[in-house]
């Protein structure tokens, strides 16, 4: 597992994948209220996620991967900082409405990721 200063190990991490789709469906599942929520994407709080891996099959933009996997190098620290800042998210919401055409798109980090918190009134 990966560790970093400030932060117990984080097992699962949502990655660029979720940005501009924001499904939701990991919410609906996950037994903790682990979930964070900004502008367009979610974020796992690595105090508060059990690694059941609940949330990972149920994200339909593959967005949730464990933190050992390929490309998931700086994901720990984002999910931890983010999940400090941003609200915590309880239930799912209703996703982008163009979601779907935004799923799979390619380095959607660099050119859309943003620091405004979610809503999260739910």
């Amino acid at each position: 597992m990966t560790l970093f200063a400030g932060s117990a190990q984080c097992p699962y991490v949502v990655n660029e994948a979720c940005i501009k789709c924001k499904y939701m469906d990991c919410v609906e599942v996950s037994p903790v209220d682990c979930f964070y929520e900004r502008e367009n994407m979610l974020v796992i709080h690595p105090d508060e996620c059990i690694d059941c891996g609940v949330c990972e099959p149920e994200c339909p933009a593959e967005a949730i991967v464990p933190d050992t996997a390929p490309g998931a190098e700086s994901w720990p620290q984002h999910n931890h900082t983010y999940s400090t800042e941003w609200p915590n998210i309880t239930r799912k919401g209703t996703p982008p409405a163009d979601a779907d055409e935004w799923k799979g798109v390619a380095e959607k980090f660099s050119r859309f990721f943003s620091t405004k918190p979610g809503e999260a009134k739910r």
